[in-house]
C-alpha cells in the first residue's frame, strides 16, 4: 500500500514526535482511564507537539513515516501518546515486528489493562513474540480503592489486571518498570514498596505542567 500524502498526515496530525532522544509515536486519543492528573484533561499534547487525531493512523501509515527516518538516532521507539497504544494492539504488534527486524529497541508505555482490552490473546505472549523488549506500566495508586478513584477505569478489576500484567511481563524476561504521578494523593513509599514486590524498576513522573496548573503538586 502506497501512501502519497504520508507527512501532510503527519503535519495535520501528530503521530510521532521526538524528545529525550527517543521517538514516540501516538497511535490513539483513546483510553481505557480516566486519570484525574492526565495531560489530555488539561493540553493537546506535549514537549509543544498537538496530539490529537482527527485520524488513527494505520500500520501502513506509521511504517511508511518510519521509512523516511534514521531511526539509528533514537535509544528507542517507544509507543505512548496521547491514549492507551494496547485499544491497538494488532497495530502494536504489527509495528514492533517491523522495528525488531531492523534491530531497532522498542519500548511500551501503558496503563497495564492490555489483558481486559484483548480477552481473547494472551497479551504479554504475544508482545514476547513480536520482540517488545521493554514495558512502561502506570501504577499510580498503592491500592485498588485509590487507583479507581485517580484513574477511572473503563474496567473492572484494571487494578488488578495491571498489576498481572506487570508481574507477566517480568516473568516473560521483558524488561518492566512501574510509574507513578507526584501528587499528594499517592503514596510513592508505599507504591515504590509495591514495585519491589513485583520485581520491577520504579519511576516517579513530574506532573505536567498544564496539569499542575489546575490540580497543584
Amino acid at each position: 500500500m502506497v501512501i502519497s500524502n504520508v507527512r501532510t498526515l503527519i503535519r495535520m496530525n501528530t503521530i510521532y514526535y521526538e524528545a529525550h532522544n527517543n521517538l514516540y509515536l501516538n497511535l490513539t486519543n483513546r483510553c481505557s482511564a480516566d486519570c484525574v492528573f492526565c495531560i489530555r484533561n488539561f493540553a493537546d499534547g506535549v514537549y509543544g507537539y498537538d496530539l490529537r487525531l482527527s485520524k488513527e493512523p494505520s500500520t501502513e501509515e506509521l511504517i511508511e513515516a518510519l521509512e523516511g527516518l534514521d531511526l539509528s538516532n533514537y535509544r528507542e521507539i517507544v509507543f505512548t501518546g496521547l491514549g492507551e497504544p494496547t485499544l491497538r494492539f494488532d497495530v502494536v504488534l504489527a509495528v514492533t515486528r517491523w522495528l525488531k527486524n531492523r534491530g531497532i529497541r522498542v519500548r511500551l508505555d501503558t496503563n497495564g489493562h492490555a489483558a481486559l482490552i484483548n480477552p481473547e490473546m494472551d497479551v504479554v505472549s504475544e508482545l514476547k513474540k513480536a520482540g517488545m523488549d521493554s514495558v512502561s506500566v502506570s501504577l499510580n495508586a498503592e491500592s485498588e480503592d485509590k487507583y479507581n478513584k485517580l484513574c477511572r477505569p473503563t474496567h473492572k478489576n484494571a487494578y488488578r489486571s495491571m498489576l498481572d500484567f506487570v508481574k507477566g511481563a517480568k516473568e516473560a524476561g521483558i524488561s518492566t518498570r512501574v510509574t507513578v504521578v507526584k501528587i499528594p494523593e499517592i503514596d510513592v513509599e508505599k507504591c515504590r514498596k509495591l514495585s519491589e514486590e513485583l520485581g520491577s524498576e520504579f519511576h516517579l513522573r513530574t506532573l505536567s505542567e498544564a496539569a499542575s496548573k489546575e490540580i497543584g503538586d
